[in-house]
């Protein structure tokens, strides 16, 4: 046998040719590459199941897609026999997802919030900060603390567009399509949370009511009408304080629209449970009924998105504004240290303040 030579022995042996070659396109397809991947009505029917699952209903559903109810309904079937499984299941008032369905259902979910994040990318750039923030929030926050504080940030950033919106829901932010959401529940699962301050409620009556029917006492309140709505009347022990009072006394009306519960507060229809802000109105008046009702704030914002520099900016931004440092949203309630004189402006321009609509929807 012939020796070897040293370079023969390490030389490594010829790697087998390889079965296919890259310039063969159809077998180096990509989903891309597939032209039946966008064939016939099947992302049109996704849609539209999609509006079913969250309505609860062909009808509902129909009206929220302008479409007819026979439509909707021929679309979920059709969908049901493309992929070979039942999805729903009607009932006379309703209808419910099967197991596939609701898997079905949180999928498509998942997928229109990454469009959502997709279509609402925001710039970054060298000098500045670009873009358009959607921020979840309560008409009283809203109105009467970052409409204030709203100039001076804009003009450190002009390039920041705010949206700001009234919460689709107050217990799960993804429902929101938001980019930042200000709510009384921390979150995880991909989401940023952080603790601020808290909002305070106590009773109020304005002064024509104090004037008509004397001012409200914890040993009188039989004689006294209060305004109750059916979101203080959730049994998760949050509202105790304020269902004990009102069975004392007589419900004189009952309001679910936040702007028009304060509306009757100030009209002198009733006591009412309202944020410790609205006491910048000068014909509001604290009640000391040992009712007190204090709500932590939380805000929350999907982790990737604090990526962006404009959403980090108005994140820190609104997490001082509404942060345990202020006087309104300090821990301890302190009637006598509210900076009043904060809301000047805002009073001249608004004739009443709207009840805080996230704090009547406990969490459950």
């Amino acid at each position: 046998m012939r020796p070897t030579s040293h370079y023969a022995k390490q030389r490594p042996a010829p790697h087998p040719p390889a079965p296919f070659d890259q310039t063969q396109k159809t077998l180096n397809q990509s989903p891309l590459d597939n032209p039946r991947i966008l064939s016939g009505p099947f992302w049109g029917e996704l849609r539209v199941f999609l509006a079913v699952a969250k309505a609860k209903s062909f009808n509902r559903a129909a009206e929220e897609l302008g479409m007819s109810q026979p439509t909707v309904s021929r679309q979920v079937r059709r969908l049901q026999d493309v992929v070979g499984s039942q999805l729903v299941v009607s009932s006379q008032n309703n209808i419910k997802l099967t197991n596939k369905g609701r898997e079905l259902a949180e999928t498509l979910i998942a997928l229109d919030e990454k469009l959502f994040e997709i279509s609402h990318d925001l710039l970054a750039e060298s000098k500045g900060a670009e873009g358009l923030v959607r921020v979840s929030v309560t008409e009283a926050l809203a109105g009467l603390f970052i409409a204030p504080s709203l100039p001076a940030f804009s003009e450190r950033y002009p390039k920041i567009q705010l949206h700001v919106r009234n919460p689709t829901s107050l217990t799960a932010f993804r429902d929101n399509q938001a980019d930042i959401m200000v709510g009384y529940m921390p979150a995880n699962g991909g989401i940023t949370s952080r603790a601020l301050g808290c909002v305070h409620l106590i009773p109020q009556a304005s002064r024509s009511y104090v004037e008509r029917y004397g001012m409200p006492t914890r040993s009188n309140l039989e004689a006294h009408f209060f305004l109750d709505t059916e979101y203080y009347a959730a049994k998760t022990g949050v509202w105790d304080q304020w269902q004990k009072a009102v069975s004392r006394g007589v419900i004189a009306h009952w309001c679910d629209n936040s702007f028009a519960y304060a509306l009757l507060a100030k009209s002198g229809m009733g006591i009412a449970l309202l944020g410790s802000y609205t006491l910048a109105d000068p014909v509001a008046i604290p009640l000391d009924l040992d009712v007190h009702i204090a709500l932590p704030l939380h805000i929350l914002a999907m982790s990737d998105r604090l990526q962006a520099k404009p959403v980090r900016l108005v994140y820190d931004w609104l997490s001082e504004l509404f942060s345990p440092s202020s006087s309104w949203f300090a821990p301890d309630l302190n009637l006598r240290h509210l900076p009043k004189d904060v809301f000047e402006g805002t009073l001249d321009r608004i004739a009443v303040f709207p009840p805080l609509q996230s704090a009547v929807r406990s969490p459950t």
